[in-house]
């Protein structure tokens, strides 16, 4: 059975699905297919799996793929020092994960001089091996055989030492033992945390876990962080090991026979094996099991938060007066087009003096009149609720939106942002990208680090790569979920479309900006570098507004033809198809099964016919926050306020309530009745109703809850 058999055998069973399925989706990845691509438009290859689905068997595919380079490398290895028998092949060949191939391989790695190697070349592994077939031997009559002044074995004492140091090795690298270790570690481990000496007052922060005992198998993946990041910062010390005493016993049972004075050698030799090899081995692999199953967990709560976050409903195509706010150096005004292209820009102080309020007013009055504006939006930072309320003084009669500007300082110091506006100071920039996230959140978000976007918690603790992975893939998913137009996307916005990536991208623009707009999905195959494989990746993803109609839905352009002979048989053109419900009712879908395209794939098609290019996202609908409520020192337990959810995380959900600080509610508020998930009842982005039930003015904390007698 072959390596990528056995593979497809093992993904199919842990992830419940069929290994046809599996098969299909490995042969399609071979292929240069992505994620996005293989879930919407080969659905009958994969038996129409989901997006989570395909990723999980394409990550299932990595890791083993891994394991396979890992075990090659260890063969090879032991082929080259000679030490490859064919029992050991076949073990390394069987190992099914990387802890046991790891046990197997541990005995033979090449290593550096310990106790043990020290004590073979002084000459005493036989003792070793007499002391441990525990006969009933006399340890120091057996010793002194070994006593050699010449090779640093001065006395019976020194040879016994040495011969236990083998002992302990031995133990620490076998396999069996190793793995009944690690498995008391996974069931019976605690993990323990103290303060470390004098870091009382400095790591006040860590008070809550100065003195803590948790089961490793309860413990949550957030608290596990925290404590992490603080024995980094040298604040705690912990401790994520089993009661002594069962460890050691396991070992004496599986390894002592007898308790005679040889027996006594094995039990002092295994005593110190569990202190100094095999106990902190087996921490450190448990240490990164729980860093990892944290971080993991860590980064699905940053993902799902990026998400909803990414598909925040757009305001879409208005002209818009956007404000960055400030209290000293004032709010820096942009006006923009639909488009959202930089039309004008100015200063104005809306807290200012009364003659500076004054004069702001006059200037937004001019401008929202000369330039037709249908939104204001204004950064929800420094001054933002100020601003806010100076705006809704003048009765405008235009909606005006409080925008979350995380990360928009980043963006306007960024190379793509110097790009765009090379003639234009950061606080232009930054204004400019405030409106645009009122307009259309998802392709702003896309020109930052997500990491920047404070919709995470611990994002510089967990695994950078594998943070950014899963973050790639939740933009790569949203835009490609929602759908492109191929004439005004940034370059930005087009790299996270299916096959395309940063140079296609540029290319592009480049050939959009020398040629002027595409009249045709077709026309992409002309711009440099994109070939079919590209185009068959991408084209279904990106929007046209030209002659062909299909090219404006999301019907992949291989199934132009079926479309079209649909028309034809319903006696119309396909163009009413899409205007008409009574056209399609004509269609029989049934009909046009065949064995490249089935029921799934013509569901999609008949979708799209109804609505092409619709966006999925909801319809936008202006927030506002309660008024007078503009700061900490404002609210009083008790109050019911509306507010927005900013962060979810495990242990429940921030609400910025528009008093500059995000209230926590515990996931015991989030309802009336018992959850375990926070995601089960709110998502970042989402508007909620939220009570006042504690106030800490000193540390700044507010604690809010959503049951509805709170």
């Amino acid at each position: 059975m072959t390596s990528n058999t056995l593979h497809i055998q093992t993904i199919s069973s842990e992830l419940n699905v069929k290994p046809r399925q599996v098969d299909a989706v490995a042969a399609l990845l071979d292929d240069g297919a992505t994620v996005p691509f293989i879930s919407r438009y080969r659905k009958e290859a994969t038996g129409s799996l989901d997006e989570v689905a395909v990723a999980a068997i394409r990550d299932r595919l990595t890791e083993l793929s891994e394991l396979d380079k890992r075990r090659e490398a260890i063969l090879g290895s032991l082929q080259e020092r000679d030490l490859l028998t064919p029992e050991l092949k076949k073990a390394l060949e069987a190992a099914g994960d990387k802890a046991r191939l790891e046990d197997i391989y541990l005995p033979h790695r090449p290593k550096r001089r310990t106790r043990g190697t020290m004590a073979r070349e002084r000459g005493l592994e036989p003792l070793a091996n007499i002391l441990m077939a525990q006969k009933g031997v006399d340890p120091k009559a057996e010793a002194k055989a070994f006593v050699a002044p010449d090779k640093e074995v001065p006395d019976v004492a020194a040879a016994l030492a040495g011969a236990r140091d083998i002992i302990a090795e031995r133990i620490s690298e076998n396999p069996k033992a190793r793995s009944a270790m690690r498995a008391l570690f996974v069931k019976r481990g605690r993990f323990t945390s103290k303060v470390a000496k004098g870091k009382e007052e400095e790591g006040s922060t860590y008070r809550d876990w100065f003195e803590w005992d948790e089961p490793l198998v309860r413990i949550p993946s957030h608290r596990a962080l925290a404590m992490f990041r603080g024995e980094k910062e040298k604040v705690l010390k912990l401790s994520l090991r089993p009661p002594e005493s069962e460890a050691v016993g396991l070992l004496t049972r599986s390894v002592v026979r007898n308790n005679k004075k040889d027996g006594q050698q094995v039990s002092i030799a295994l005593e110190d094996c569990y202190k100094r090899l095999l106990g902190p081995s087996l921490e450190n692999e448990v240490r990164a099991e729980v860093k990892k199953r944290a971080d993991d967990e860590a980064i699905k709560v940053f993902a799902a938060n990026l998400r909803e976050l990414l598909l925040a409903a757009p305001l879409g195509q208005k002209r818009v007066l956007a404000l960055d706010p400030g209290f000293r150096t004032g709010a820096k005004l942009t006006v923009l087009d639909a488009q959202g292209a930089l039309k004008e820009y100015t200063t104005i102080f809306p807290v200012g003096s009364d003659k500076q309020q004054a004069e702001a007013a006059l200037k937004l009055r001019s401008l929202c009149e000369r330039y037709d504006i249908e939104a204001i939006a204004i950064g929800n930072g420094t001054a933002g609720r100020e601003t806010e309320a100076f705006v809704g003084s003048l009765q405008l009669g235009i909606p005006a939106v409080l925008v979350n500007e995380s990360g928009a300082s980043i963006y306007s110091a960024s190379e793509v942002a110097r790009k765009e506006f090379p003639d234009h100071d950061l606080t232009v920039r930054g204004s400019v990208s405030i409106g645009r996230r009122l307009m259309d959140p998802l392709a702003e978000l896309v020109k930052i680090d997500p990491k920047s976007i404070g919709v995470g918690q611990y994002q510089h603790d967990v695994d950078q790569a594998a943070l950014k992975k899963s973050l790639d893939d939740v933009v790569e998913s949203c835009v490609n979920g929602v759908g492109v137009d191929l004439n005004t996307a940034s370059s930005e916005l087009l790299s996270h479309v299916s096959g395309l990536g940063p140079v296609l991208a540029e290319n592009i623009v480049a050939h959009r900006d020398a040629n002027g707009p595409f009249g045709s999905r077709r026309e992409l195959l002309k711009v440099k570098r994109l070939g079919p494989k590209a185009y068959e990746q991408a084209a279904g993803f990106l929007r046209v507004q030209g002659k062909e109609v299909l090219d404006a839905s999301a019907v992949h352009p291989e199934r132009y033809g079926l479309v079209r002979q649909m028309a034809k048989d319903a006696g119309c053109s396909v163009a009413d198809l899409v205007n008409s419900a009574e056209a399609r009712d004509r269609i029989r879908i049934e009909e046009y099964v065949t064995e490249e395209v089935g029921l799934p794939t013509l569901r999609d098609i008949m979708a799209e016919l109804a609505k092409p290019g619709r966006d999925p996202r909801e319809e936008f609908s202006p927030f506002s926050f309660a008024e007078g409520i503009n700061d900490i020192k404002d609210l009083r337990e008790g109050m019911r306020l509306p507010g927005i959810v900013t962060n979810v995380t495990k242990f429940g959900a921030f609400v910025d309530i528009g008093v500059h600080r995000d209230g926590l509610v515990h996931i015991s508020q989030l309802a009336d009745r018992y959850i375990r998930d926070p995601a089960e009842v709110v998502a970042a982005g989402r508007e909620v109703e939220v009570s006042v039930i504690g106030l800490d003015l000193q540390r700044g904390r507010i604690n809010l809850s959503m049951k509805s007698d709170a």
